[in-house]
């Protein structure tokens, strides 16, 4: 059975016969599916249209897209695999689900790289026309599983995806290889029968995405309705399953990724500051997609770069700032390393910048299609010198907006470089996003200095310890830029002992000052609980899921989420030395644990994964429950 059942009733069908038949219709809270391929099975295209028809249809939606690190991964073979996971709901859900519900195979590696995932009661609906022996033996498959009983515990259903794509599309005048292309749209036809879904939505898409090209569009469309009519006609499936719309608070939606809602996040923000917006960067995954989607907002006054290497991105963006324009540059791991130096000239000539570090799989080139949070130390200490930058972190896809226009807000009113931590996870990621009014986002209004008639002091500080934004050109604000050591106030160069140590000292300041104006951290779940959960980042969906789950059976446990990492929250300190044990779950060998550990003195426990996936939901409860117990 898929999810968990709270209904069943009785429907009809047509059979292949003509003979209408009786299907029995079961009601889920939720269901989770994956769909798995080669890479070019467009299995990422198949998982977004469910999304998006799902979340059209009112339900609560959670995804977690899985794409191969190698980018032309032979055919047929585990490191090609491409797979899409759906959490779809009635209720609230904060992760994509641990395992899968439903398993939609396309070849022998897809089934193999996945299978451990399924439910114990799931289903498996395969393509049997990729089952070759060939294709058997690049999986690494000694018989085939489809016959020889392995996954006889799990509900097989065996269907010819190859053969009837080809025929219900033979008449569009395309090849058999383009129409093989179109099996994706087939087994999204099939899911969508079994789980009540309409086509609509999916057929706009295809008719707006294929519309200069009649023959494609009409091949996928046929294959969508194929699909969907193979599980109307045919015998093979007796149930289908319904899962009701959910109940969220009233407003305006929309489907959002991380990567997406960093793009929107940094609109927003020159929007409301009046300025220009320009991102400068160099292509890397899985930073790339703020990229693509900010080069199609030229009409809001954006202007991306990209540039040769991450270096030239960075610097771009200096100049950017040092023209007085809103600047913003984004990466992933190896990149910040490249960016180091230059981000350590921002801390010395004070520009405000945004560097958006999407975080993946590392040392070196690592794990780049896979997710992880081991970059925060990074972040703290990875530049030359005392150079001390804030740094915050999202923990939803949504909040990569709200975060990223945070970022924009403490480096304009601070003028201090801003580290804006995602990951591979967020940045794929997607989920409901509530539009938000106008009015509770925050002014960003800057006023740039004017001469006024005594001199000038490019290094003087206002109540934020911040110096003034001066924009070149302005007659009688003329002043020195560059990395060697600033004089208090004028600015000038300067190599004096006593000098350097003061300038350290304000700009260490000025970042620990940023705790006055941040929210202070919150706890959730039982405030008289022994253990408390510290999180940061990508892992709040699977903490909080596991603490719901764990004070449903009577438990007492809380959690809190640290989103400002540098400074910290001012009372982050009196709410974690008010539990008996602290846990911080991680996808790291443990870098939010020394700090809080040096910082407020607790002995905090570290919870660590470091698999390139983000942390399932029973995994934090059997974490919660062990150290209850103990």
């Amino acid at each position: 059975m898929d999810g968990s059942e709270t209904g069943i009733g009785t429907g009809t069908a047509t059979s292949t016969g003509g003979k209408t038949r009786e299907v029995s219709t079961r009601r889920l809270d939720h269901v989770v599916i994956r769909f798995a391929g080669d890479s070019g099975d467009g299995m990422q295209l198949a998982g977004t249209q469910l999304t998006n028809t799902s979340a059209a249809f009112g339900n609560d939606v959670s995804t977690l897209p899985d794409f191969p690190a190698e980018i032309r991964a032979p055919a047929g073979t585990l490191a090609g695999v491409s797979g899409f996971q759906l959490n779809f709901s009635e209720r609230l859900v904060h992760t994509p689900g641990d395992g899968c519900d439903v398993l939609v195979a396309m070849n022998p590696a897809a089934l193999k790289a996945n299978i451990a995932d399924l439910t114990e009661d799931g289903t498996v609906i395969v393509n049997t026309d990729a089952f070759s022996a060939k294709n058997l033996e690049k999986a690494g498959y000694e018989s085939n599983p489809l016959e020889d009983g392995s996954i006889a515990s799990h509900a097989l259903f065996k269907v010819q995806i190859d053969k009837l794509c080809s025929e219900a599309a033979k008449d569009t005048g395309l090849g058999n290889k383009a129409l093989l292309r179109t099996r994706n749209f087939f087994a999204l036809g099939l899911v969508y029968w079994l789980y009540d879904r309409p086509m609509v939505t999916t057929e706009k898409w295809i008719e707006t995405k294929f519309a200069k090209v009649r023959a494609v569009a009409d091949a996928n469309l046929k294959a969508l309705h194929s699909g969907y009519y193979y599980g109307e006609t045919t015998e093979v499936f007796q149930t289908r399953y319904q899962v009701n719309r959910a109940e969220i608070p009233p407003g305006r939606y929309r489907k959002l990724t991380g990567n997406e809602a960093v793009a929107m996040g940094m609109v927003a923000a020159a929007r409301l500051a009046n300025k220009t917006l320009f991102y400068g960067t160099y292509p890397i995954t899985p930073a790339s997609d703020i990229l693509h989607e900010l080069s199609k907002q030229a009409h809001f006054d954006v202007k991306t770069f990209q540039a040769e290497d991450e270096i030239a991105a960075v610097a771009s963006t200096l100049g950017a700032s040092f023209a007085g324009e809103l600047a913003a540059t984004g990466t992933s791991g190896p990149g910040i390393a490249l960016k180091g130096e230059a981000m350590g000239l921002a801390v010395m000539t004070e520009l405000p910048v945004v560097i958006v570090n999407v975080q993946r799989g590392g040392p070196s080139t690592g794990l780049p299609t896979k997710t992880e949070q081991a970059d925060l130390l990074q972040a703290m200490f990875g530049r030359n010198g005392e150079c001390p930058m804030p740094v915050l972190a999202a923990s939803t896809p949504g909040d990569c907006f709200d975060m990223t226009i945070e970022a924009f807000r403490i480096a304009t009113r601070y003028m201090t470089p801003v580290i804006l931590l995602s990951d591979g996870y967020l940045a794929n990621g997607a989920a409901p996003w509530m539009l938000p009014k106008l009015s509770d986002l925050p002014d960003l209004s800057v006023q740039h200095p004017q001469a006024n008639g005594r001199e000038f002091l490019p290094y003087e500080r206002n109540e934020f310890g911040a110096r003034p934004w001066a924009v070149p050109g302005t007659r009688g604000l003329e002043h020195r830029i560059g990395g060697l050591e600033k004089a208090a106030g004028s600015g000038n160069v300067s190599y004096d002992p006593d000098n350097h140590e003061r300038m350290i000292k304000l700009r260490a300041a000025k970042v620990a000052g940023i705790a006055n104006d941040i929210p202070p951290i919150e706890i959730y779940g039982d405030q008289d609980a022994d253990l408390l959960l510290l999180g940061w980042g990508s892992t709040y969906g699977a903490i909080i899921s596991a603490v719901d789950d764990v004070r449903s059976k009577g438990k007492k446990v809380a959690s809190a989420h640290v989103k400002y990492l540098n400074p910290f929250p001012k009372n982050l300190g009196e709410v974690v030395q008010s539990f008996k044990r602290v846990v911080i779950p991680e996808m790291n060998m443990g870098q939010l644990l020394p700090m809080i550990r040096s910082t407020y003195l607790v002995d905090a426990i570290g919870f660590n994964k470091v698999q390139g996936k983000p942390f399932h939901i029973k995994e934090v409860v059997a974490k919660i429950e062990e150290l209850l117990e103990g």
